[in-house]
């Protein structure tokens, strides 16, 4: 309707929890509404160029990031954009797991690494697929895979049910070079209370 700009915020969150539609690929249908409406997809550009401007990308939201191209990083073609697919179970994974923080540009996950914590995850589609594999290396080297699913000894795993998705090195987050933009599978939102950490 046009009438709120994207250029009035800083930050931005794209949430969770089937958050544009109940149905499968919701994310797909997201990013078409802002990819396919000039307007609008001109504000989101302009958004993610500003040096000042923020995101967070949680399920849903994370999927859509990858979609609209803003992690890993500008540019890359659609045919091998890094994108979030169904999980190896088959299956809505909906349960406690643990990630593992590691060095990255990331502002918010700044002071974090090195943490191993207990995170929410309920997806059915969270497992990263990387079309071209050298570019999941690339991602690896440079540090813009933030958050990976750990097992018992805190190792990255590909391993179920400790990696709910099948996710290759246990990737749960992506971010840009930047550090400004990240996008995570797991849900820190159902996690900030110490009652909600189950067996932490």
């Amino acid at each position: 309707a046009e009438r709120i700009p994207l250029d009035t915020f800083r930050g931005v969150t794209f949430v969770g929890g089937f958050s544009y539609a109940d149905v499968l690929d919701s994310a797909k249908g997201w990013a078409g509404v802002i990819r396919l409406n000039k307007k609008l997809n001109e504000q989101f550009d302009n958004f993610y160029k500003r040096p000042d401007s923020f995101s967070l990308g949680v399920c849903n939201g994370c999927q859509l990031m990858a979609l609209l191209g803003w992690v890993p990083w500008r540019g890359i073609s659609d045919g091998i954009q890094p994108r979030f697919i169904q999980n190896k179970s088959g299956r809505f994974e909906s349960r406690f797991s643990v990630v593992h923080i590691k060095p990255s540009p990331s502002i918010m996950l700044k002071g974090m690494d090195g943490s191993t914590l207990g995170v929410w995850v309920a997806h059915g589609e969270g497992r990263m697929y990387f079309p071209d594999k050298g570019m999941m290396q690339e991602v690896i080297r440079k540090n813009l895979a933030p958050i990976g699913f750990v097992d018992d000894k805190g190792e990255n795993t590909e391993t179920y049910p400790f990696n709910p998705n099948g996710s290759p090195s246990g990737i749960a987050a992506l971010c840009s070079p930047d550090g400004r933009h990240l996008a995570m599978m797991p849900h820190p939102e159902r996690v900030f209370l110490k009652w909600q950490w189950a067996f932490m």
